[in-house]
């Protein structure tokens, strides 16, 4: 995938998705993706590989859910692996504060060296493992708290809470969509409220997508 063809689907598939980024953004992001590429030749980051699908399903998945960060102040990324979506959110957002938590070593590694090659302020990579309990973590609380695919959604609402500031939200990225009956049964199980709910696809594969939004009661 040459720069130009980057560039163009990333404005393709943004403009589908129906959000904006700044005008520095795309170099940035066609920055870490080559480095996530380089440090995937070698540490096992991720499966997806090929620049295009590395542009979709971590990229253009991760800008999906920029309606629902929009005005959050701070944002922790909760099992973030290769850092999606906290890497790109930032990127988008840059005045908000973001810290990626991965229980894995090698993934923090790549974190904190995307973070610095990007040079991004009031970003951090942290190993740890988030069990509920932050502060013998070491993992600060957040006004926006969010994770894509780190696990089932009735773990993650019982984990979530202790990991939000007052006031502040959680956020599941989810794939196939759920009934608005089912999420609100499940939040309301764990004294959780349900804000918000969206469908979407994908802009080129037209994979199913769900962002759903909790507040505590």
């Amino acid at each position: 995938m040459d720069n130009t063809r980057f560039f163009d689907q990333l404005q393709q598939g943004c403009q589908t998705l129906g959000v904006s980024v700044g005008e520095d953004v795309p170099a940035k992001l066609l920055r870490l993706m080559s480095e996530l590429i380089k440090w995937n030749a070698k540490v096992n980051l991720t499966a997806i590989t090929e620049p295009e699908e590395v542009l979709e399903k971590h990229f253009l998945d991760s800008l999906a859910v920029l309606p629902e960060v929009e005005g959050a102040s701070s944002l922790l990324d909760l099992g973030a692996g290769a850092g999606f979506p906290g890497l790109p959110l930032k990127l988008a957002r840059p005045a908000m504060a973001v810290t990626l938590v991965d229980a894995v070593g090698k993934k923090v590694g790549f974190l904190k060296a995307a973070i610095a090659v990007l040079g991004m302020k009031e970003a951090r990579g942290l190993h740890a493992r988030a069990e509920g309990q932050p502060e013998s973590e070491g993992i600060p609380r957040a006004e926006l708290l969010i994770a894509r695919a780190f696990m089932d959604l009735p773990d993650w609402l019982n984990l979530a809470p202790a990991y939000v500031q007052p006031g502040g939200r959680v956020v599941a990225m989810l794939g196939k969509a759920q009934p608005d009956t089912e999420l609100h049964a499940r939040a309301g199980e764990r004294g959780l409220r349900l804000v918000s709910a969206r469908q979407y696809r994908l802009p080129f594969s037209r994979a199913e997508r769900q962002v759903a939004v909790f507040s505590k009661v």
